[in-house]
């Protein structure tokens, strides 16, 4: 199924008119918009400490004016303090109807990088309408024109409705491998573990 009219394209630091409509669209915000409404569904909502100024410091984002795509993105580098790049999907009103937030990430095996998508997420009145599979299209186009290694990303267990549409369009579960994270107070015990 193709997916209803819509544009792909990387986010914008500053406002950006759409091609569809005279409205302006902001990109930050709507980011932590989505970012919030995916946070609430996954029931996590009260530990979202994004902000519109924290987002701006850590994604690297295209140049105004510039339709970056996929295949070819025209943005700021990245670096360690601005790790990601995040892809907007808009509706054909020119709403903001979609994201995916990625990093690169490395495979040793293959000796090639790829993708982590860290969050997918299509607004609830605009699903079933293909746009989460053209937000990893988009994603996997990326890989293969960098030459990557994989395209990769976590769901969680309860989330039956993703993890079925996932596998329908090829990805496979990775039930032999453990999720593991420190952060917080443990990741500070960590760094002084040896002191």
């Amino acid at each position: 199924m193709a997916p209803a009219p819509c544009t792909v394209r990387h986010a914008r630091r500053e406002v950006a008119l759409t091609h569809t409509v005279s409205c302006i669209v902001l990109d930050i915000p709507a980011i932590l918009g989505m970012v919030r409404e995916l946070a609430d569904y996954e029931h996590e909502l009260d530990a979202v400490e994004a902000t519109e100024a924290s987002l701006g410091a850590t994604i690297a984002f295209a140049p105004e004016g510039v339709t970056s795509v996929s295949t070819s993105p025209q943005i700021e580098p990245i670096s360690p303090t601005r790790p990601s790049r995040c892809l907007l999907l808009f509706n054909e009103r020119g709403e903001p109807a979609g994201m995916a937030l990625y990093f690169y990430n490395y495979s040793t095996w293959r000796a090639k990088a790829g993708i982590y998508l860290e969050d997918l997420f299509v607004r609830p009145s605009e699903r079933k309408k293909g746009y989460g599979k053209k937000l990893l299209v988009e994603l996997a186009k990326e890989v293969v024109a960098m030459d990557g290694g994989r395209l990769e990303w976590s769901v969680l267990k309860w989330n039956e409705p993703s993890i079925k549409f996932y596998e329908s369009i090829g990805a496979n579960a990775m039930n032999e491998w453990v999720g593991m994270r420190v952060d917080r107070e443990g990741l500070t015990k960590l760094a002084s573990l040896l002191d």
